[in-house]
């Protein structure tokens, strides 16, 4: 699972990268900055948002509503891989026991 983990945080960086290039594509008078939209990607993607910078044009909300569906898979991809890890192991020690 470690290597699972390790290519999915790669990948998820590079989205976070991504989605901060494209924030600032759509709304580059809202974000000032790519480091700005880089904040909001990470805090969109990862957290709730905390509401300091958002999206104002119909394309930006429209290209941060795709980012923010992505995220919510970017939060379930690795969750499940380590529920699934700790379910093998738990019943590896289960069959040891019984």
């Amino acid at each position: 699972i470690k290597r699972d983990l390790l290519v999915f945080s790669f990948l998820a960086f590079i989205f976070i990268y991504f989605s901060a290039v494209g924030i600032y594509h759509f709304e580059h008078e809202q974000f000032g900055s790519i480091p700005a939209s880089l904040w909001w990607a990470i805090v969109s993607l990862i957290t709730v948002g905390y509401g300091d910078a958002y999206p104002i044009t119909a394309a930006g909300k429209f290209f941060a509503g795709i980012v923010l569906i992505i995220g919510i898979g970017i939060v379930a991809l690795p969750t499940g891989l380590i529920a699934s890890a700790l379910t093998g192991i738990k019943q590896k020690t289960s069959e040891l026991k019984g």
